[in-house]
């Protein structure tokens, strides 16, 4: 979500990544597309220009119940059902949130949703931490996804998603980092980390989110929450070759007796040694084979330089 999201997707597809993305909708003009209006005619035409890519894929997102209005939502949910695409938004993250939108429009927002007819097994809702059980049976039985960003809920003192009872009323839940400005490593071996630790501390119960579940949540249940279960998420006959090959050969990771508790609780981005995507080698050894990284890093640099000009001409 966010900005430029053709540049993000040009980006990604050079890179050899798989990728959901979207340009975000809100009530106010947009430094990329202006008013909303033209919003929509960026989103359809980002639906039409990557609508047969085998790495790109495009959801309709709205930013949110408090920075969008009713009838911008029902537009783009229309758009998302015509175009059979996700419809991805910011959901319950802050308590201030629930408020607003209950003060204004009163009703909790899982109920507000339902009557713009926005609830369906298209949506994506991100956060999620502060729903009650009435609505979390609701987003069950219209098949809503749920994304868990627990690092980032914690640096905004957001509080903790009742991922438990998501996961006792059925609702697929993946796990994600959020964007730089609230996470900054953008690690998901670090999230897995912190979701099991966090829940278990949260709930006073060891067992709660073992291993091979937060696992599935990164991964299979992943790719269920986006709607690309069918083509990746496992490695299994007949679906797309993305896989990652992590080296165990290290101190921190020796001796080893489980896989998946050592997956969670031991291993970090940086020991991912290869990265095979669509059945293309994108990283080997730690060397990314479609990017130079020291021209990347050069260019990143250069524009930090004219940021900080800017803030402080401003």
């Amino acid at each position: 979500m966010y900005l430029f999201e053709d540049e993000v997707a040009k980006a990604a597809k050079k890179a050899g990544m798989r990728c959901l993305v979207g340009e975000v909708l809100y009530d106010f003009p947009s430094p990329n597309y202006g008013e909303i209006e033209k919003g929509f005619e960026y989103t359809e035409s980002l639906i039409e220009r990557w609508k047969n890519d085998p790495l790109v894929s495009v959801a309709v997102e709205p930013h949110s119940l408090f920075t969008c209005s009713p009838e911008l939502l029902k537009t783009a949910a229309q758009i998302a059902e015509e175009n059979h695409s996700p419809l991805v938004i910011h959901v319950a993250e802050t308590r201030s949130e629930v408020d607003y939108v209950k003060e204004k429009y009163g009703k909790k927002p899982i109920y507000y949703m339902a009557d713009l007819g926005l609830l369906n097994n298209r949506l994506i809702a991100s956060h999620c931490v502060h729903l009650t059980e009435g609505e979390l049976d609701l987003m069950a039985k219209a098949q809503c996804k749920i994304i868990h960003n627990p690092e980032s809920n914690m640096k905004l003192a957001s509080g903790v998603a009742p991922v438990p009872q998501m996961l006792g009323h059925g609702i697929t839940v993946a796990l994600g980092t959020d964007g730089c400005a609230s996470n900054n490593n953008l690690d998901l071996f670090t999230e897995m980390d912190t979701a099991a630790k966090l829940h278990k501390v949260w709930t006073m119960d060891p067992t709660v989110l073992d291993a091979l579940s937060i696992i599935k949540m990164a991964t299979i249940e992943g790719a269920k929450a986006l709607g690309i279960a069918h083509i990746t998420g496992s490695i299994e006959i007949g679906k797309r070759a993305d896989f990652i090959l992590v080296n165990t050969n290290k101190p921190h990771l020796t001796p080893m007796y489980n896989p998946y508790s050592h997956i969670v609780y031991a291993v970090v981005g940086n020991d991912v040694s290869h990265v095979v995507i669509d059945g293309e080698l994108v990283m080997e050894n730690r060397r990314l084979t479609k990017i130079n990284m020291n021209e990347l890093n050069g260019r990143v640099k250069e524009k930090a330089g004219l940021v900080k000009r800017w803030i402080k001409q401003n």
